[in-house]
């Protein structure tokens, strides 16, 4: 009997230790590299961060790591987790739910991201939300506030989708980054209106079944409720909430929304991790997946957005210390949480029902799990994505993250000085003999010792100096004329032939002087700018050098304004010209060298091209990161921050405007006589442009439009370069002068150096700068991908 006691009482002891203590139980698999996670999960249980989790992690293709944790409930009565327990996902609705079947409808042409929301919800224009785009909504920068009111209590679908088209934005669209719950509830009744289906089915049908998510849907049926992990308390009814969303907007409308509503289990989230992964074309098309998982904010923005997904916010710590910015997820308020990496092919998925716990709290848990993950498996990130991220990123992390190196110390070696280091190999003549070479530059063109390009290849062994060529400016860079003549070089006797004057002829090198040479060479610091004219010469340049068929020699120099971003409306094909000379937009991201490379091959060139390439350039570099000298390009551009705002507000000089020509700043002022300063600052300041503020001025320029006279307009102060779209802000003062003072301004010179009549279109029609910036997103993407065949660094 005592015996038979002893073991019902050690069988009651088991029995409560099973149910009490947090360990792993049943069903559950681990590589070994990843048993350090048992650690980790069970501290969190015993410091009561949550009442149990489950988690998965996959990693090549295969699930190695899964392991329930904890309590699934504590009260009424408390019951151990399981693998297959069902969570309320919270937030992670948005983008299983939610983003997954938008881009559905994306696949199938139903919706442009660019287009405004009104377009699709013609409602939703109220209150000043008609320049809100369905890209603005998915990437939270619509300007909404977080929620909608909750009190007095209202119920039903329709009223909360009428209550969310009836918001009025706080800020403008795409200028801040808020995130916010209305967004997605707009979201889910566009997947309504376009799919002629209820969001529930049509994401059950189109991506749950297809991927086998069994137990993944909105308003769980009541056989699964034991199955399901209890939340909080429903304050109206007193009712433990287990089944029912957690979310109360969500309830109040019925359970099924854009934002919260969805229940689903680890095994399901899996699998949709793993599709992600895979990405091989069974439910989004290859480059939606690409779209929807890489940078979609605004340009400069600081917080990096997916559609749907985050990137790097403040809300991405489950991304943990050691996984890429590259990398995307999203969590959910309930405590569910989802990371997904390609380039390493793992996916972390941690659910819980930290809501449950009193104080529960699982948001240092994530981090702390996702480093584990990371570091365990030693992930061997491949040379093909470490290029893909340095040529988004700069240095290796997104720009412009919070994490970001913004600058750094370098020493970098120019083209000129690669040449002399490799004891100017690329000059050696093929027979033996002398090479007669012409060199292109200006003042720009000098060595790390401050020799200039012209004396160093005078003197370069081998080498025959016959011609120099001078672009706009001259070759001292001084003069602000339109034709420049011939000369001779004071030091080397060398005659300068000119190739800036008032016939396209003038601007070109003639076929008589490249007969004497053997050999071109390219040394001028450009500005990074299509409209600037050294760009064209380089691509004349190359069309003499391969109709004389001479060699053509690139020394590269760094793009002064970083070689990262691109940025801008993409000019108009067949509208080449001296500021235009290939379709490109105003920012390109790329050095001379890469240009050459490019024009080269998308012109049909074919000339012979060499380019000496830099050493020590990264593409994150600013000019200040290169530790050279700066010598202004040309007369107006006399510092850094002026080359900066140069894409941007260059753009208008063609019109009647002062862009500071003939002051001591120009490219930082913006003026004429009808201009009201203070109206102009007001305006400009309250659009929230990101990286410039503006202060109201009066100023007089010597020279130029309105020489003499005096000006009102603004001081354009640089405040972030990082988060700054420079073509964008000229946009953004296009759009602000002729909602201003359309019978002043001359809209239509515009098109000199825009050259994109979309655009212009556009700005005549009213249309939202930052709308604008989103429709010509298309093109530029486009151009990103040519681009990316050239970079050489």
């Amino acid at each position: 009997m005592k015996q038979m006691l002893r073991f019902h009482l050690s069988l009651i002891l088991l029995l409560t230790l099973a149910l009490v203590a947090p360990l792993a139980v049943a069903q559950e698999q681990s590589d070994p590299r990843l048993n350090v996670l048992d650690g980790i999960l069970n501290d969190a249980m015993q410091r009561e961060l949550a009442p149990g989790a489950v988690v998965i992690i996959g990693h090549d293709g295969k699930v190695v790591y899964r392991k329930a944790f904890g309590s699934r409930a504590l009260t009424p009565k408390r019951e151990p987790m399981t693998v297959d327990t069902i969570f309320d996902m919270a937030s992670l609705t948005k983008v299983i739910a939610t983003t997954s079947s938008l881009m559905k409808l994306f696949d199938q042409g139903k919706i442009k991201l660019a287009d405004p929301v009104s377009r699709y919800i013609p409602d939703f224009a109220a209150n000043g939300k008609q320049d809100i785009t369905v890209r603005d909504l998915m990437t939270h920068y619509s300007g909404l506030q977080p929620d909608l009111e909750l009190k007095p209590y209202w119920s039903g679908l329709d009223e909360g989708y009428k209550r969310a088209n009836a918001e009025k934005p706080t800020s403008p669209a795409g200028s801040v980054f808020r995130y916010s719950d209305i967004n997605f509830i707009v979201l889910g009744e566009m997947v309504q209106k376009l799919s002629g289906e209820p969001l529930e089915r049509y994401a059950k049908e189109r991506i749950f079944e297809p991927l086998g998510m069994d137990h993944t849907q909105y308003l769980p049926p009541a056989s699964w409720r034991d199955k399901i992990a209890p939340t909080e308390v429903d304050e109206r009814t007193g009712q433990m909430l287990r089944g029912t969303v957690h979310d109360p907007t969500s309830r109040m409308m019925g359970g099924v929304a854009g934002h919260a509503g969805l229940f689903s289990t680890a095994d399901d989230v899996a699998k949709f991790a793993q599709a992600i992964l895979d990405n091989d074309g069974r439910i989004w098309s290859p480059l939606t997946v690409e779209k929807m998982t890489t940078p979609q904010q605004p340009q400069g923005q600081p917080w990096l957005r997916g559609l749907g997904w985050d990137i790097d916010s403040p809300y991405a710590t489950n991304r943990g210390e050691l996984l890429p910015v590259g990398s995307f997820g999203h969590t959910g308020f309930t405590g569910t949480s989802l990371w997904i990496d390609p380039t390493t092919k793992t996916y972390i998925i941690l659910l819980t029902n930290a809501v449950h716990q009193p104080k529960g709290n699982v948001i240092a848990l994530r981090t702390r799990l996702a480093t584990a993950v990371a570091a365990a498996l030693n992930n061997h990130v491949s040379d093909d994505a470490k290029l893909r991220l340095a040529e988004i990123t700069g240095y290796g992390e997104t720009n412009p993250s919070s994490r970001r190196v913004v600058a750094r110390n370098a020493t970098v070696l120019n083209g000129i000085d690669v040449l002399e280091k490799n004891g100017f190999e690329a000059l050696k003549a093929k027979n033996g003999g002398k090479l007669r070479i012409g060199v292109v530059t200006n003042q720009t063109g000098f060595d790390a010792q401050g020799r200039r390009t012209i004396d160093v290849l005078a003197h370069a062994p081998g080498v025959e100096l016959t011609a120099i060529f001078s672009p706009e400016h001259g070759i001292a860079g001084a003069l602000d004329q339109t034709n420049v003549g011939n000369s001779k070089d004071a030091v080397t006797g060398v005659t300068i032939y000119s190739v800036y004057g008032g016939s396209d002829a003038k601007k070109r090198p003639s076929q008589d002087a490249l007969a004497k040479l053997d050999a071109v060479v390219y040394d001028i610091q450009d500005a990074g700018v299509r409209f600037y004219t050294y760009e064209a010469t380089l691509g004349y340049f190359l069309e003499a050098c391969a109709k004389a068929g001479k060699e053509f020699i690139v020394l590269d120099r760094p793009d002064p304004i970083g070689g990262v971003s691109v940025q801008g409306p993409v000019s108009d094909p067949g509208t080449e010209s001296f500021v235009n000379y290939t379709s490109i937009p105003p920012r390109h991201g790329m050095t001379v060298g890469e240009l050459a490379k490019l024009y080269n091959e998308t012109r049909n060139i074919h000339a012979k091209l060499t380019v000496v390439k830099m050493q020590g350039w990264e593409r994150g570099d600013w000019f200040d990161s290169t530790g050279q000298l700066w010598i202004n390009p040309s007369p107006n551009l006399r510092s850094l921050t002026e080359a900066i705002l140069y894409p941007g507000v260059g753009l208008i000089e063609y019109t009647n405007i002062s862009v500071g020509r003939g002051t001591d700043t120009p490219f930082e002022v913006v003026g004429a006589p009808w201009i009201k300063a203070q109206e102009l600052a007001a305006y400009l300041n309250a659009r929230r442009i990101p990286g410039v503020r503006f202060v109201p001025i009066e100023f007089a320029p010597t020279s130029a439009v309105y020489a003499n006279e005096k000006c009102f307009g603004v001081n354009i102060v640089l405040t972030d370069r990082e988060f700054l779209d420079s073509p964008e802000l000229g946009v953004e003062l296009v759009s602000a002068l002729y909602t201003l003072y359309p019978q002043q301004w001359h809209v239509d010179k515009l098109d000199g150096l825009l050259v994109n009549k979309e655009v212009l279109a556009e700005i005549k029609a009213g249309v939202d700068p930052r709308r604008i910036a989103d429709g010509y997103r298309e093109r530029l993407e486009e151009f990103e991908k040519v681009r990316g065949k050239y970079l050489l660094y």
